[in-house]
């Protein structure tokens, strides 16, 4: 299986890949997205202004604004159609993204140029160096210290070349220096702000990107864990059978969870399927044990490996299955599970190939009749070597391999030793030398790739043999050294990028998506949608402290400028009290230490962000104060402060003009920013509903145009009689051209200049945060159905290995090396029911054996919910022939401890007779539901064996050794209903406590004679209870 640190990010630790590909992910969800907002805006500015210039004033007076507008008009819709297309947005993005901020820079200074030419006042461009200073952290793709050097260089030149322009430095004056030190403020404010924003947006957006990609990753590995699983059911079972049995331990999975679940039957589920003409072959290795106490464990793990891999391979080239592997016998079919005519033929043509260096093939009358005279044959005098095939009548033969009339092929293999060395030579080495050039996989190798197990194989064509493969015995290259795994590096991060952009969209408004409306950054789920607006804001206390930043701001403009008035005081009074509950409220936390009542205020600090009533309620009274104080002393400003002439007054001289107080239309420009400020506001209120940023700052703007275009300052055009603009000719003063004809154009400009910046910041803004809450929610549900899945793979291993063999095979130690170990002492069970040959029948009754099986199968079934139960916790199931149970008991013990603890061995040795009770207890139980009367019969043995995994494409854990062949031994010669042990185990059980009869001596194949004992089990129930 992969390794685990490919497919989680480690928190803190950011290495090169990573961070290239956050900055890809930036590029493409973010700064692509931004800078078109910004340079639709850009475009829309330049032609406002053209129309502004056209309709509102002479243009011939503004040609250098003309044609610096139009200039910039054409690269921003050439830069726009380049980044829409992507044609340069990958490698020249900050290129562009500076071009953009210098085309901005020039028409701002041709403005104030412009404004400087015709002699307006100073603050009439201001909110355009503001509009530059906000979008250089917003919308523009710089880094934080880009945008803090693009933010600083556009306030501090505009405040430098005012000030020379003005004469500040040569002829300073109290009213101009208060005017740069309101721009200053402004600017401040302007670069305050866009930092905060800025720095919200980077934490959100690396949020963001965490989610994303653990969800790409998580996607990727339930999409590897899903072909793995496929390629481990199907090394242990047949497809058919394998998708059934994956969907009931899915289904068994959803059901521990549902407490509403009945099971709908009483039995357990059968995968049974009857199939005709099925041809099956069996192999067995001659004088297997005596070469198996010649090996070392390893040795005889790689030598059955090596054989047995082999025989898979030609199993595959000959389209037979292989079902199992009973200790050193290969038994396969073919004709499973599509019907093949041919399959007599394949079973005889792999008995050849298999031959070749191990048997003969030996066949029974009825496969010879389907080989059509294929193959010469022999009498096999097969009823004389088994009784079975006499008591049947069956007649046997064996095929002549027709290969042994052909002469010889240069042999291949390795170099044979000569003369005595060969003799000398131990047969383990031999075999193993002699199976080296087969080269049969190990054991899981093909669960490390990532491919499916279907994409390395070749089929080879049937009737051919199979090439010789090499054997592979040295470890897996480094894949980060080798080409394929470079190349499955960039793979791997293409197909993430690859689905990052296509699920965080570059344009939100107008995509496709299955989780949004198509316009609008709505859910389409109504749950989901009333999920996220109620979840919590953890960072909403730092949004009210910025807002207080703002309300500082547009205080100082106003204190700074504003005549002092009763109202002024009042108003920002009132307001002041009001954001200081407020942030009082917000940081009650930090305060905490200061009062008694510290539970109370933590409280309240925790609700702000998890309430979201009160979090709108806050939010809604802070932004309605600001945009309300920003423009409320505008209309309760007193008549003097208009600077009109009253009856005969004669208008005081430009001297007189600059020693007093500035008046409202030179206000005009600073009440402006101040709405613009408090705009911004609303702005840094990232996760606030889109639709109240919405209502707010339209009712603003209705509110800002409304107040600005009614005053009495337009009707009076005291425009012209402003500090700059007053010329002295024959001694009267006339009006000046002003920059504009009708300023309040270009107040009601840069107002909806703003509005509409803002709305689509903040639309961006919320797609963003919608898109964060739906990974995370996504990362959650794909993460439980990874460990979903995960549990099932786990389940499957470990239904077919040992816990402690399956932990083997997974993570990192995956094809490391064959799995061998070799016990000391080991106590092995076989138990049988013989009566159900006997009851097995096919015919329409029982649904052609079907039902018998099903009976079978519960029996099976019910002896495997005993290893559950904490008392047999030591005994491994091993494996099932036909109606025989085998188990192991001290499998499970640490390797080098077997010598250690000789009472830890014999206390296994126990529990296995309480194990071989309890089946016998279970069997009973079964007979009287199903009204049967069958009875188990039971051999134990206990000794050294050599346990390992064999098998390439179906893997398999088996134990070997002569404890094995005595314990089988013991239940062949057994009889029903008792326990047959040896002399050994008897003088062990004894030590135990328990009692044990002599049954005398008894021959047993392959040993002679031998002295059993039976086990009394009416003591031993009672007797075993010490061990629990």
């Amino acid at each position: 299986m992969p390794a685990k640190g490919r497919y989680f990010l480690n928190e803190g630790e950011e290495g090169p890949d990573q961070t290239a590909l956050y900055e890809k992910y930036r590029l493409t969800s973010q700064h692509g997205p931004l800078l078109l907002t910004l340079l639709l805006v850009a475009i829309a500015a330049c032609v406002a202004l053209i129309v502004i210039t056209f309709v509102c004033g002479d243009p011939s007076r503004h040609q250098a604004v003309l044609g610096t507008a139009f200039f910039t008009l054409a690269v921003f819709v050439a830069l726009y159609v380049l980044v829409y297309v992507e044609c340069l947005v990958r490698r020249w993005l900050r290129a562009m993204a500076l071009l953009v901020w210098v085309c901005l820079m020039m028409l701002g200074y041709m403005l104030v140029f412009d404004s400087w030419m015709k002699a307006t006042h100073m603050g009439a461009q201001v909110p355009f160096f503001l509009f530059i200073v906000f979008v250089a952290y917003t919308l523009l793709p710089f880094s934080m210290q880009g945008a803090v050097v693009a933010g600083v260089v556009s306030s501090l030149s505009h405040l430098l070349v005012l000030g020379v322009l003005m004469k500040a430095f040569t002829m300073p004056s109290v009213q101009v220096g208060l005017q740069l030190l309101a721009n200053a403020v402004i600017f401040l404010c302007g670069n305050l702000t866009g930092a905060f924003h800025k720095h919200q947006m980077q934490d959100a957006s690396r949020d963001l990107f965490i989610y994303t990609v653990k969800c790409i990753q998580i996607r990727r590995k339930l999409r590897i864990e899903k072909r793995q699983q496929e390629s481990l059911l199907l090394s242990v079972l047949p497809a058919h059978i394998s998708m059934g049995m994956k969907l009931a331990i899915i289904e068994r999975l959803k059901e521990r969870g549902d407490r509403r679940y009945v099971p709908d039957n009483n039995f357990h589920s059968l995968y049974v399927k009857r199939h005709q003409n099925v041809s099956i072959l069996y192999a067995d290795i001659v004088g297997f044990t005596r070469l198996a106490s010649d090996c070392s464990p390893k040795e005889l793990v790689v030598v059955l490996n090596e054989l047995f891999g082999k025989f898979d391979q030609i199993a595959k080239a000959n389209e037979c299955m292989r079902i199992k592997i009973l200790g050193d016998c290969y038994y396969c079919v073919s004709g499973l599970p599509v019907s093949l005519p041919t399959h007599a033929r394949n079973c005889v043509k792999m008995g050849l190939d298999m031959c070749e260096a191990i048997n003969r093939v030996h066949i029974t009358e009825a496969t010879l009749n389907h080989l059509d005279k294929a193959y010469e044959v022999e009498d096999g005098h097969g009823q004389q070597r088994d009784p079975y095939l006499k008591e049947m009548n069956i007649r046997t033969y064996l095929v002549i391999d027709p290969r042994s009339q052909q002469p010889p092929p240069p042999s291949q293999h390795l170099p044979k030793p000569k003369g005595d060395a060969a003799l000398k030579m131990r047969a383990s080495v031999r075999m193993t030398r002699y199976l080296e050039s087969w080269g049969a996989a190990r054991p899981f190798a093909h669960l490390n790739h990532r491919e499916s197990v279907s994409s390395g194989e070749t089929p080879v064509p049937s009737g051919r043999r199979p090439k010789t493969i090499p054997l592979r015995r040295h470890r897996t290259p480094d894949r980060n050294t080798s080409p394929k795994g470079r190349s499955e590096d960039d793979s791997y991060d293409e197909e993430m990028l690859s689905a990052i952009e296509g699920l965080s969209s570059t344009r939100p408004c107008c995509s496709k998506s299955d989780d949004f409306y198509t316009f609008g950054s709505i859910f389409l789920e109504k749950d989901f949608e009333r999920e996220y607006r109620l979840a919590p804001i953890p960072r909403a206390r730092h949004y009210f402290a910025c807002a207080g930043l703002v309300f500082v701001c547009i205080l100082l403009v106003q204190v700074l400028l504003v005549p002092r008035m009763a109202a002024l005081g009042v108003s920002f009074g009132l307001v002041a009290c009001v954001l200081g509950l407020v942030l009082g409220l917000c940081f009650a936390r930090e305060f905490s230490r200061c009062w008694p009542a510290r539970g109370t205020l933590q409280a309240m600090s925790e609700r702000v962000e998890t309430q979201p009533l009160l979090r709108l309620f806050l939010a809604v009274l802070t932004i309605g104060s600001l945009l309300s104080i920003a423009i409320v002393n505008l209309p309760l400003m007193p008549l003097w402060a208009l600077g009109l002439p009253a009856g005969n007054q004669t208008i005081p001289s430009p001297r007189a003009v600059s020693s007093r107080e500035l008046t409202l239309c030179e206000l005009f420009p600073y009440y402006t920013c101040s709405c613009i400020l408090a705009f911004v506001a609303c702005s840094v209120f990232l996760r606030m509903s889109l639709e109240l940023k919405v209502v707010l700052l339209t009712v603003a703007l209705v509110a800002y145009l409304v107040l600005f275009n009614i005053s009495p300052c337009w009707q009076s055009g005291c425009c012209g009689h402003t500090v700059a603009n007053l010329t002295e000719t024959n001694g009267t003063l006339s009006s000046s051209f002003c920059v504009w004809k009708d300023p309040k154009a270009m107040i009601n400009f840069y107002l909806v200049l703003f509005y509409v910046t803002l709305l689509m910041l903040s639309r961006q803004i919320d797609y963003y945060c919608r898109l964060d809450c739906l990974w995370k929610t996504k990362f959650k549900k794909e993460h439980e159905e990874f460990e979903t899945m995960e549990n099932v793979n786990r389940l499957l291993l470990e239904n077919v290995l040992p816990a402690h063999v399956a932990a083997h095979f997974i993570g990192d130690k995956l094809n490391e090396d064959w799995y061998h170990q070799s016990y000391d002492c080991v106590c092995v069970l076989f138990a049988s029911v013989p009566d159900f040959k006997v009851f097995y029948t096919e015919c329409d009754v029982n649904k052609e054996g079907l039902e018998c099986l099903r009976l079978l199968n519960e029996i099976i079934a019910d002896f495997d919910e005993l290893l559950l139960k904490p008392k047999f916790s030591s005994v491994e199931k091993i494996k099932t022939i036909g109606s025989t149970y085998m188990a192991a008991a001290g499998l499970s013990s640490p390797s080098g401890t077997e010598n250690q603890d000789l009472e830890r061995q014999h206390a296994h040795i126990g529990i296995m007779v309480e194990f071989s009770i309890a089946l016998m207890s279970k069997l009973d139980g079964i007979n009287r539901h199903s009204f049967n009367s069958f009875r188990l019969r039971v051999g134990i043995n206990h000794g050294p064996v050599i346990a390992g995994v064999i098998g390439a494409r179906k893997p398999q854990y088996d134990i070997w050794g002569n404890t094995v062949n005595v314990a089988s031994r013991m239940e062949s010669t057994g009889e029903l209903g008792k326990i047959q042990v040896t002399e050994e185990t008897c003088t062990v059980l004894q030590g135990l406590g328990y009692s044990c009869e002599c049954r005398g001596l008894i021959n047993v194949k392959g040993k002679g004679e031998l002295r059993t004992y039976f086990v009394c089990t009416d003591t031993a129930k009672f007797q075993g209870l010490g061990l629990n």
